[in-house]
C-alpha cells in the first residue's frame, strides 16, 4: 500500500518508519489488530478513521467513541464531533496533542473521559438509549 501523505508535521511518522525491514507488512498488522478487537468494546477519539484506514469493521454496540458521546458535545454546546484536544481541556482541565499526534496519549486521554461517565453511559447503553450520535455516514462501512 503506498502512503500518499505521512502527515509528518501531525503524526511525527516518517518514511523510514514505514520502510525499514522490522516493519511488518499492512495486511499482518490489519489481521492483528482486527484479532485483538474481535468481541470487545472498544474505546477511542474519532474511531471511525481508524476503522476506516485500517479496513475493519467493528460493532456498532462494542464502541464508545467520546467525540460522539452527546452530554461531552452537550457540555460544549456542539452539534458536531468535538477534537480531543478540546475534549480534555474544558471536560478535564488537561493538555493533550501538543506538538505530535501521540497514540498512546491519545488512547489514554479518550479512556480517562470515558471514565468519568462510564456508569452513566453503560446505564444508558443497557437500556437501549444509545447516548452517542452517529460516526459521518460516509464511515458507515465501518461499524457493523
Amino acid at each position: 500500500m503506498d502512503v500518499s501523505d505521512y502527515r509528518s508535521s501531525t503524526t511525527g511518522i516518517e518514511p523510514h518508519h514505514l520502510h525499514s525491514r522490522d516493519t511488518p507488512p499492512f495486511d499482518r498488522v490489519q489481521q492483528h489488530v482486527a484479532e485483538l478487537i474481535k468481541g470487545k468494546v472498544i474505546v477511542g477519539h474519532s474511531l471511525w478513521n481508524d476503522l476506516s484506514v485500517l479496513g475493519i469493521p467493528h460493532l456498532a454496540v462494542a464502541t464508545r467513541d467520546v467525540a460522539l458521546y452527546l452530554p461531552f458535545r452537550n457540555a460544549l454546546r456542539s452539534n458536531q464531533p468535538v477534537g480531543l484536544q478540546t475534549l480534555m481541556w474544558h471536560l478535564m482541565c488537561r493538555r493533550c496533542q501538543d506538538g505530535h499526534h501521540h497514540p498512546v496519549e491519545n488512547a489514554r486521554a479518550s479512556l480517562d473521559l470515558y471514565r468519568t461517565v462510564a456508569t452513566e453511559w453503560e446505564g444508558a447503553v443497557s437500556t437501549g438509549n444509545w447516548p452517542c450520535s452517529l460516526p459521518p455516514s460516509s464511515f458507515s462501512r465501518c461499524y457493523l
